[in-house]
């Protein structure tokens, strides 16, 4: 951790010196978030979305659903999202020695917490860092109002495309012929 016109700069080896804990530790632009154990709906709608992006990658076999997997861009960009979707093409080339990915996936999957400060976390600093990485699609999940926001990459951003609800379904250019049901994500 480096210290710069009084700003603290977090690193990926600082985070090898924290204490073990429950909490989640990311690093966005060298700043440190914390999150604590999230509520069980979260870790079930993470489940579920896992879930249906695992089934459609059995069928398919173009990639893989991994859920909670560490994404470490840089030293300054290491970050943990709820689910990913990647080709077996990026796979192939995007794996640290420590089994970490160090590139973009194609799709990543965050659920909202409650609270001002965890929303504009998922909604500002990771979607300008995902954007920034060259992920193709982002999909936000808020399970207590049952709504997906779909972000697809336009003109290098990452751009709100649709909001859909439990009656809605989604599909996606980026994942050949997937068709799932909104309600799905939060059975």
């Amino acid at each position: 951790m480096s210290q710069t016109a009084n700003r603290v700069y977090w690193t990926t080896e600082d985070l090898k010196l924290l204490p073990e804990s429950s909490n989640r530790y990311e690093i966005v632009d060298g700043h440190l978030l914390m999150t604590r154990a999230p509520h069980w709906k979260h870790q079930k709608v993470i489940g579920q979305a896992y879930q249906v992006l695992n089934v459609w990658s059995g069928i398919s076999q173009v990639g893989q659903a991994v859920p909670t997997p560490g994404v470490i861009f840089d030293d300054a960009d290491n970050v943990i999202p709820d689910v990913i979707w990647i080709s077996n093409e990026r796979l192939a080339v995007g794996v640290d020695e420590e089994g970490h990915f160090t590139i973009a996936p194609e799709l990543i999957v965050e659920v909202l917490s409650p609270g001002t400060q965890n929303e504009r976390r998922d909604r500002e600093t990771k979607l300008k860092l995902y954007a920034e990485r060259g992920v193709q699609e982002y999909w936000i999940l808020d399970w207590r109002i049952q709504q997906l926001e779909v972000y697809r990459r336009q003109d290098a951003l990452l751009q709100l495309v649709s909001t859909l609800f439990s009656q809605d379904r989604l599909t996606s250019a980026l994942l050949p012929e997937f068709d799932c049901a909104v309600a799905e994500f939060f059975r």
